[in-house]
């Protein structure tokens, strides 16, 4: 029997474990270096990014500032700083047209009301049948229903004209609400059903062997859970009807009936002098709604787009 020899290695000794540090200097610079171009990069990023809104936002500031000028000087001051304070401007402005700026502005509120109720109630209920019932041509359906997207406003406006001139609603608002209680504006309609997709089935299902049918399973339980669809296509609706022209100037004829862009349009005389202090004036009036929603339902909308998977 031999005796086997294990090879036994010793500890090794703390001079064996030490690993040469690196000079102080460059291990300070290791550190500091990323850190510092990262700080650089994103200084860099803010600046573009105030540069670039600072471009898009000066139109909007020299309208604001060209709003306060008397008219002879308006065109002769590309910058923003005021030697002269005209608030006359808005004064003149509301009180310029045949009836006060005041009726335009419940014109168009009213239209806009009528657009937003019409949206929200057939879009939701068409983007329900797409996403949850099953019926017959189905998917054409759904599919022409995306088509009109691509369909200009312009390509029908003539035959929607002569109907609504036969019916006798022309210079009236019936022609501007109508529409939207018909379902349509597919791209709200699209909106809704990605929405309603990404809500799960189980729910539906637990309504239904409760007894619920398809009126109570969207009131009670699919409608209450599209709060951020509804807010989004509730604030894209406002700001297009709001700034929406060329339908008003198709339909309206009666200077008491136009909406706020129509009445905007009656400030600038194709053959006199225009007024263009007032026009400026009334546009700010005309803008603070849009930015008042838009504030007001910013978050409602980011949320929106982003649950509905539209990139």
């Amino acid at each position: 029997m031999t005796n086997s020899t294990i090879a036994y290695d010793p500890a090794p000794t703390a001079e064996q474990d030490a690993v040469p540090a690196p000079p102080e200097g460059a291990a300070n610079r290791r550190s500091r270096g990323p850190g510092a171009r990262g700080r650089i990069r994103s200084l860099l990023k803010h600046l573009a990014l105030i540069l670039t809104g600072g471009v898009m936002i000066y139109p909007l500031l020299w309208m604001l500032a060209s709003s306060l000028r008397p008219n002879d000087i308006i065109f002769r001051e590309p910058g923003i700083l005021l030697e002269t304070f005209e608030s006359a401007n808005y004064t003149d402005g509301w009180t310029a047209l045949s009836s006060p700026f005041s009726v335009y502005l419940f014109n168009s509120a009213v239209v806009v009301l009528g657009c937003i109720v019409g949206n929200l109630v057939s879009c939701s209920m068409a983007a329900y049948a797409f996403a949850r019932l099953e019926f017959r041509f189905k998917k054409p359906a759904f599919a022409l229903m995306l088509l009109t997207i691509m369909l200009p406003f312009h390509v029908v406006i003539v035959p929607q004209y002569i109907m609504f001139s036969q019916i006798g609603w022309v210079n009236t608002f019936w022609p501007l609400i109508v529409p939207k209680l018909l379902a349509t504006d597919a791209f709200f309609v699209f909106l809704m059903v990605q929405f309603i997709r990404g809500i799960p089935r189980d729910m539906d299902e637990a309504a239904r062997i409760d007894g619920a049918g398809h009126a109570r399973i969207f009131g009670q339980i699919i409608l209450p859970m599209m709060v951020p669809a509804l807010a989004t296509t509730t604030i894209f609706t406002f700001i297009w009807t709001w700034n929406d022209f060329f339908s008003a100037l198709i339909y309206l004829t009666d200077p008491n009936m136009f909406t706020v862009p129509v009445a905007l349009r009656a400030f600038v005389d194709a053959t006199g002098e225009s007024s263009w202090g007032s026009l400026f004036a009334m546009s700010i009036v005309s803008l603070l709604p849009v930015f008042i929603a838009f504030l007001v339902g910013q978050k409602f909308l980011v949320k929106g787009i982003a649950t509905t998977g539209i990139k």
